[in-house]
């Protein structure tokens, strides 16, 4: 690599994150403690940090470290709350997600990838994650209702068993489309009712079913 890891990282926080807006410590702190080459396929760790989505494993796309920010901290994570995560990838935003939520339920549908995430955080000895093999539209109702959902894949309009496995309170961060995409914030109301705000236009790939 360029720099090596840990300036790397370092510069990343300080130039695509902390330039951009955010400012939540605690988010801060993980981005330092987790680092991204770890998570990124070997031909690709000259890049790992980066301001740019990378190719990953099984035809799916690491996010930009910028996304993998401003999507947490919309979130507004604390260690009371659940976290509900469609789309594991190969572990990265779990690790995130971990080091600032109280559980994390994390799911994938793509088997490697499943396995991969769970080899990738193993010398992490995270308890707080729970690994599920599953079709993301259909969420997890096991652990339901959750404080926080984020999606880290398309679908073409937010699935409603997502929505109705939102916590009244609960937050859910969402990229949505086909063709053109919205990252939508939504936030469920202790009446039930969903507000939706767009953040800014993104480009994911698909939501698999």
């Amino acid at each position: 690599m360029a720099l090596n890891a840990e300036d790397g990282r370092l510069k990343m926080i300080k130039e695509q994150i902390e330039s951009r807006g955010i400012r939540d410590t605690l988010l801060l702190s993980a981005l330092e403690k987790v680092p991204r080459h770890l998570f990124v396929p070997p031909e690709y760790r000259d890049l790992a940090y980066s301001d740019q989505a990378l190719p990953s494993y099984c035809g799916q796309t690491i996010s930009q470290p910028y996304m993998v920010a401003i999507m947490t901290e919309l979130l507004a994570l604390d260690k009371s709350k659940n976290v509900l995560e469609i789309g594991t990838g190969t572990g990265y935003q779990t690790g995130i997600l971990a080091k600032l939520a109280g559980e994390v339920y994390s799911m994938e549908i793509v088997p490697d990838l499943h396995k991969q995430a769970q080899i990738n955080l193993s010398d992490f000895h995270f308890s707080n994650i729970h690994f599920i093999l599953g079709n993301g539209y259909e969420g997890y109702p096991a652990a339901a209702p959750y404080d926080a959902i984020i999606v880290t894949a398309a679908p073409p309009i937010i699935p409603e068993k997502l929505k109705k496995q939102l916590a009244p309170g609960g937050k859910m961060v969402v990229p949505v489309g086909e063709y053109r995409q919205m990252l939508y914030l939504l936030t469920k109301g202790s009446d039930g009712f969903l507000s939706e705000k767009e953040i800014f236009p993104v480009v994911f790939i698909p939501l698999r079913k």
